[in-house]
Order: structure tokens, then sequence, then C-alpha cells
């Protein structure tokens, strides 16, 4: 796992979400018994957002400790300048590369040092990579430029003994069959407007070795993608068992509009098959992988797998949506509200101001539900692009296998519903 901070951006300064961010970045290399390399360089914690930062931005540090005990080695490449919070990176990190004349690390810097001692110095005699290679010792090799540190970096990956991990891994295959449909092809299967329809079938069929699938239940609960019934719910339910009594990761393919609505849905009980599905998500003990490659709404993300239920990993598409539901229809539900209400109370409803109101309404909903407003607050760990989704779930799956693969045993026996 590699990771970087952005000097351009207020110095790498720490901000709310750059914490939210490092944690999730974390969790993938502790889940995964990942080594982690950092390149740092960082002015710590961006002072106009301090309360914000600094009671979540402690954690990060006791993460780093409890990951070098747990024997997941981590890497500081120091680039740059590095003050206070971004000095105990490196300062906590297994093994530190500076960069010389480039890498200044300390609790202080030089305007700072001088107000609170009166002492006057500058960067390198205070915290140059020089001086750190020398004297204090944080560092571990002193590099001359980036180039030879991320080289001496690539090195020191080399050198970890890691006989004890991975010892489990599935064999790599040989001879991997690349699907007989272009990934190309996706650009026309799936549309830019996710109210167009489209078979998963076909997007799986570009994604899966030798484009093979063998379907499960296919004339059983056939809407799985993209309503979910009582039918569809009971066969998510059962192949999620069914995988995890056979150690196998699952791969959740999002294209769904939620739990499908009315007075026959409700007697056939979808309230208590959708139950059983969204419980079999949360218990299930095997890595699972999201692609969210169109919808995403309502409970039907839950029974997916979207954010709140964890996955190990989850990406969007550039045309996907994920919210409680489409803009349109949730503007309708509180237009019905409102005259409702209005109603009730014997009011005559404005129906200037209410077309006001709701279009705005229809506007923050549809903002709020973009990728990019999604991606941006961590509801997934990026945008691919489609035609990278095999390339993109291949390495992920490869990353999974770096620890034991065990399904729930209470899934085990009969699963059939």
């Amino acid at each position: 796992m590699v990771t970087a901070h952005i000097p351009t951006l207020d110095g790498g300064a720490w901000k709310p979400i750059s914490t939210i961010k490092t944690k999730r970045i974390c969790k993938i290399a502790a889940e995964n018994d990942l080594p982690m390399i950092s390149m740092v360089q960082s002015a710590g914690v961006s002072l106009p957002h301090q309360f914000r930062v600094f009671h979540s931005g402690g954690e990060l540090f006791k993460d780093l400790a409890q990951r070098s005990g747990q024997g997941t080695p981590t890497c500081s490449v120091v680039m740059g300048s590095s003050t206070a919070g971004g000095a105990y990176q490196p300062g906590m990190s297994d093994y530190t590369i500076l960069v010389k004349n480039q890498a200044q690390v300390f609790l202080g810097g030089p305007p700072l040092v001088k107000m609170a001692t009166g002492e006057i110095t500058d960067a390198e005699s205070l915290g140059g990579a020089d001086m750190h290679s020398r004297e204090s010792g944080l560092s571990d090799q002193l590099a001359m430029d980036e180039f030879e540190a991320i080289l001496k970096a690539r090195q020191w990956i080399l050198t970890i003994n890691r006989e004890n991990h991975g010892s489990h891994r599935v064999p790599k295959l040989r001879h991997v069959l690349p699907p007989i449909y272009d990934s190309d092809e996706l650009l026309g299967i799936v549309s830019a407007d996710i109210k167009h329809p489209f078979d998963m079938q076909e997007v799986i069929s570009r994604i899966v070795d030798d484009s093979r699938v063998e379907l499960f239940k296919p004339l059983y609960g056939k809407n799985l993608n993209p309503v979910i019934l009582s039918h569809e719910a009971h066969k998510g339910t059962q192949f999620i068992r069914l995988c995890n009594n056979s150690n196998t990761p699952i791969i959740f393919l999002h294209n769904v509009s939620g739990f499908m609505v009315g007075k026959k849905t409700e007697k056939e009980g979808l309230i208590k098959a959708g139950s059983l599905f969204v419980n079999a998500v949360s218990n299930s003990k095997v890595p699972h992988l999201s692609i969210v490659c169109g919808a995403s709404y309502g409970a039907g993300n839950y029974a997916m797998c979207g954010r709140p239920y964890d996955p190990r990993f989850l990406f969007s598409w550039p045309n996907s949506r994920c919210s409680v539901m489409g803009p349109e229809q949730l503007t309708g539900v509180m237009e019905h509200i409102a005259r409702e209400g209005a109603a009730k109370a014997g009011h005559e409803i404005d129906e200037k101001a209410l077309r006001v109101r709701s279009e705005g309404f229809r506007k923050r909903v549809e903002a709020d539900g973009d990728v990019y407003y999604t991606s941006a607050h961590m509801l997934d760990d990026g945008i691919v692009d489609p035609r990278d989704t095999r390339n993109v779930l291949g390495m992920c799956l490869d990353i999974v296998y770096n620890v034991d693969v065990k399904g729930n045993p209470g899934f085990r026996g009969i699963s059939r519903m």
C-alpha cells in the first residue's frame, strides 16, 4: 500500500477529510496484511481545522504503533518539510528514508522555536535530512534525490521477511484467459443516463475469464438487479451463505433501485425476505468487493454491500449514483407529504412556492448523489473507468488473499430459502 501527502495543498496539512481518508487506507492495509509506504511531506494539523483534526488525528499514530506490533511493516519516505504530526509519522514507522536537501523533520519549525524559546535557527540545521542521518538517528537511509528514495523503499520491501505471511495464498493462475468480449464494449452497454436499463450479464461477460458465466438459479428471482422482490432476496441470501461455506469472496455489481414497494410485495413478506438478505450480508465473513455500475439506492445499497456494510473495497463507475432514492422520486414524495400536510391542516397550498421549493430540493438531492460528490466524501475507494474493472478486481482479489479467507461457520448446513 502506497500513500502520499499532497504538499501543493496547504503544505500537505491534515484536514478533517484527511484523517477519514487515512483511517480508511490504514483499515485496508490492516485487513489485507499489506506493508505500507508513505510519501511524507506534511505541515501537520491544519490550524484553522485544529479542533476537528486534533482529537481524531491522534488515532493514526496509535494505529501505526499497533500495526508495527502486529508485524505489518511501515516505511516513511520523507520528501519535504514535515512538522509536528508530520514528524511523528516517520518517527513511528519501522523504516524511514529522508531525501537530502529536501526532507526537514521537526516538532516545531523555526518560527515556533523562536516564539517558544527565543532560539534563532534555520530549517536545515534544525531538522534537515543530513542532521537526522548523522546525529539524531531518525533516518534509516539518506537518499540523494526522490528517485533514489523510491528505489530504496522498493529495496526495503524486498528485505521484509514475509515467509509466515501469505503462505495460505491461493496459487496464481499461469494461464489466464482474457474475456472473449472487448471491455471497450462496456461503454456502449451502459449508458451515462442510469435510467436506461442494461443487462448485467453483458457486463459480467466483459469482466470474467473467457467470458464464462455460470448463473445461479437462472430461472428464479431474475431481478436481483435492478429491483429486489422476495424471490430475489431469498436467492441472494442463499448465494451469500454458499459462498461462505466454500470460503469464496463475493463481488457485488450494483445497479439497484431498491426493494419493490406495494400491497402485493408486502403480503408476500418482502420485509422478512429482505431482512434475511441484509442479515446475510452483515454476517458474511468472506471478503466483499463492490462495484457501483449504475444506481445504488436505498436498502438496495445495503443488500448489495454498500459503504455502511464495510466491503473490503468499493469502487464506482463515473455514471453511477448513490442515495436514498432517485431525485425525482424523492422530490415527488416530499411534494406529496407537503400536500397531505396542508390538506390535514385545512390550508390551501401555494403551488408556486411548492414548485420552487421542490426544484431546489431536487437539485440538492441530485448533487448529493453525484458520484464525484460521494467519492469526495469517502463513500467509495475511487472512481474507475468501466474498462479497467477487470484489472481493478483482479488486483483487489490478489490483495484479499494475503490473509485467510474463511466464511462464517454459522452459515453451514441447509441454506436454501
